[in-house]
């Protein structure tokens, strides 16, 4: 996939059939999880592409780090930006629905009323890049190899799935174990399918620069370790008519180059190395754009709103540390995080206060719980704290001018009602353990934010060191849980599911590689996923949502940062794009190169070099 943060978020749907249960199952063409999906069965393409998009040209992206493996599918290595544009998957998500997806390998889907099975039937013509077809064999193989071999999130991902079997020819079925979970039939939709007949006698458990056989609309053209990747477009790609593919992948070849710092990214982006930049700074975004670029029109940038969640970012508590065991520790340690200064003085007042998991949303909880979502919750009542009954979730807040001795003064009663008090000027427990810690980061970026929140903590007696490493080391601390804070990022789609276990559930808190990195181990979060899992329908989804997080923010496990409702875009004028930003946010892979506007665009460079 193309770097943006839509990109992150896996979309999903089911159309049940109409007919009742005594009836024969109908396949279908899309499938729906909540009401039905926007586009029928003969829809010729998405509203938001544009079918005339010309194809051709290369467009230079820019990741950060470095990349030793092209096996995107287990933990060990870190992996090279866009593989998933080599692989297809059964079926593909829409950015104008909230929960829905469609036929792409799968050329219809069926299952049963209960949703204990589903069965996807694969398109004949469906092809490997090598010509072999993709078979029945390939999707049961791939399944089995991510689960066992896998990135422990399939495991907690497809963890309810019983058993997978041939039926027919093209027909695979899977089968589910006893329970409510109505997405399972639909998030068997999204795993990429893996050629069997090229992994067998390779490991898959290893990492590898050996560029592996895919079946999507590109394929792996050039690896420079470390360095740079280069896709290609697959001229013959077997799925480029297809209804959900028209106006999309129309880029002949796109090109990521490896940048060590984001400063030095960034100037490189200026000087014309690369063509497309989501910024995600919002100094650089006020303030290191102001280049005659700009001003000439050469280089364009843009705010396009969305509709999606914004999801989670912020300093994350790893819980299975003794210090921050008591959450009226880590709740007192958020009132010395001053946002407000943050977004006047860093951020040049671009950002919102992130107030829930799920915000911008409907999903987000906001009040006092009520109705469906009470219900939910009373069974719950002396487990959770009372404040998630009778308060709403608000983060401290100041005035936004560095004053903040009244969050410090709350945030010492706090921490002395925790045990925690003042001994030559340093903050101890009663056995003498000084209240200290590391804030680990892998961008530079963060130091202007964590800086001065280790500041206001110091005035606390709390030490808070400051380390910035590099991305392989980040990630590799980061899967086995080793650090006391990160900066943790969680996506949110608008119809949440299963991946709620592998962010929040207790197993995950155990399982190295999860995304569970606060530690989170509760019984109310568990049955709350299952009860968001297993909801019949949207308005039950909602309630569950909220429900869970509302125990969630009151289990302090994060201090939330801050979101944007929509992306900030900086690119070179070489670009068409369609008249329509979908909910989700920007489709890139809808864009295309404009070969007007890039021949313009080299003539103009030109004419400004001789100048």
């Amino acid at each position: 996939m193309l770097p943006y943060p839509r990109f992150l978020i896996l979309v999903v749907a089911v159309l049940l059939a109409a007919a009742g249960p005594a009836l024969a199952i109908q396949p279908v063409h899309a499938v729906a999880m909540h009401g039905s999906p926007k586009y029928g069965p003969q829809f010729p393409h998405f509203d938001y592409v544009n079918p005339d998009a010309p194809k051709g040209g290369e467009v230079r992206l820019a990741d950060l780090g470095g990349f030793d493996s092209l096996n995107g599918f287990i933990v060990k290595g870190e992996k090279a930006a866009g593989l998933g544009l080599i692989y297809d998957t059964l079926l593909t998500s829409s950015s104008d629905e909230a929960f829905t997806a469609y036929g792409l390998l799968a050329e219809s889907v069926e299952l049963p009323e209960d949703r204990s099975w589903v069965a996807f039937t694969l398109r004949d013509g469906a092809r490997w890049h090598d010509g072999k077809p993709v078979t029945v064999a390939d999707v049961i193989f791939s399944f089995e190899v991510m689960r066992e071999k896998g990135s422990p999130s399939f495991r907690f991902y497809y963890g309810n799935v019983d058993k997978v079997e041939a039926r027919g020819e093209r027909t695979v079925r899977f089968s589910f174990k006893p329970g409510q979970n109505r997405e399972l039939p639909l998030i068997l939709g999204q795993f990429a399918i893996l050629p069997k007949h090229y992994w067998e006698g390779r490991d898959f458990a290893a990492t590898t620069l050996e560029p592996p056989l895919g079946s999507g609309p590109y394929r792996i053209a050039e690896v420079d370790p470390g360095r740079s990747i280069t896709y290609q477009r697959v001229a013959d790609y077997w799925g480029r008519d297809l209804p959900v593919n028209v106006g999309h992948y129309n880029f002949g070849r796109i090109r990521y180059d490896y940048y060590r710092d984001g400063t030095v990214a960034l100037e490189a982006f200026k000087a014309g190395a690369y063509d497309f930049r989501p910024e995600n700074s919002s100094k650089d975004w006020a303030t290191s754009y102001d280049v005659p670029a700009l001003a000439e029109g050469l280089l364009r940038r843009e705010e396009l709103p969305h509709q999606r969640s914004a999801g989670m970012q912020g300093f994350v508590f790893n819980t299975r540390r003794a210090l921050f065991g008591d959450p009226l520790v880590r709740r007192a340690l958020g009132y010395a995080f001053d946002f407000e200064w943050s977004n006047k003085n860093l951020f040049y007042g671009q950002y919102t206060r992130t107030k829930s998991y799920f915000d911008n949303s409907e999903l987000a909880s906001s009040g006092v719980p009520q109705g469906r979502e009470l219900a939910l919750l009373e069974p719950y009542r002396g487990q959770v704290p009372d404040a998630v009954f009778s308060t709403p979730y608000q983060p401290p807040a100041t005035d936004g001018l560095g004053r903040i001795r009244d969050n410090l003064r709350e945030a010492d009663r706090l921490l002395k009602e925790a045990g925690w008090t003042i001994t030559d000027g340093r903050r101890v427990d009663a056995a003498g353990r000084h209240l200290a810690f590391e804030i680990l980061l892998v961008s530079p970026l963060f130091e202007r934010i964590a800086l001065p929140f280790a500041k206001n903590l110091e005035r606390l007696g709390v030490e808070a060191r400051v380390r910035v490493v590099d991305s392989a080391q980040f990630q590799s601390r980061l899967d086995s849980f080793d650090f006391d804070m990160v900066v943790g990022v969680w996506g949110q789609s608008q119809s949440p599911g299963n991946e709620q276990r592998d962010y929040w559930g207790s197993a995950a808190a155990a399982e190295e590689g999860s995304r569970n990195w606060a530690g989170v181990r509760d019984p109310v979060v568990d049955a709350l996923i299952e009860k968001l899992i297993a909801a019949p329908d949207r308005e039950e989804l909602v309630a569950a949502t909220r429900a869970l997080d509302r125990v969630l923010l009151w289990g302090h496990y994060l201090i939330p940062h801050w979101h944007l409702d929509y992306d900030r875009l900086a690119y070179w004028d070489r670009f068409g794009r369609p008249e329509i930003t979908p909910m989700q946010g920007y489709d890139f892979n809808a864009w295309w190169v404009d070969p007007r506007r890039a021949a313009a665009l080299g003539e103009r460079k030109g004419a400004t070099r001789r100048r």
